[in-house]
């Protein structure tokens, strides 16, 4: 049970959320979990940009889980990026996702962050340059650089 609070925590912002991943399929998520357990850090897992579009809140769910699920041990942030689609956000936040990015009107984004706030999420708003595994030949080598603070930057999103 201490386990899930955890997880939920991080996900919602109490424990400070690790350096910035951004991951493209289940392969990059698991990478990244295993490199922060090695280590022992806590990682925020990043869709690519506008990936509510087109991978799905469901499936970034499913992947996120099932890293989750095989890395228990690493305390993870997990961010699904919505572009300026509030039907995407408020989907995102109805299937359990913590964290949702929405780069939309202000006056919608504050209606998200209160209908995000009543189910104990939020908005994420961090400007931390990440690591975007595409086109990564070696993710687990990558993240263990990134995450132990040996890379300034890999690309922004």
């Amino acid at each position: 049970m201490a386990r899930e609070t955890t997880r939920q925590e991080s996900d919602a912002g109490a424990v400070r959320p690790g350096r910035p991943v951004i991951v493209h399929d289940l392969s990059h998520a698991l990478a990244a979990l295993q490199a922060a357990s090695e280590l022992g850090v806590p990682v925020t897992l990043r869709s690519a940009p506008g990936a509510a579009d087109y991978l799905g809140s469901g499936t970034f769910k499913a992947i996120v889980d099932v890293a989750r699920e095989r890395w228990p041990d690493v305390p993870v942030t997990a961010v699904l990026d919505c572009a300026d689609a509030a039907g995407y956000a408020l989907g995102a936040l109805r299937i359990g996702i913590k964290v949702v990015r929405f780069r939309g009107r202000p006056a919608v984004r504050r209606k998200l962050a209160d209908i995000a706030a009543r189910s104990g999420a939020r908005l994420d708003a961090d400007r931390r340059a990440a690591l975007d595994l595409l086109d990564c030949p070696d993710p687990l080598s990558d993240c263990r650089e990134w995450l132990a603070g040996h890379r300034s930057d890999r690309g922004r999103a």
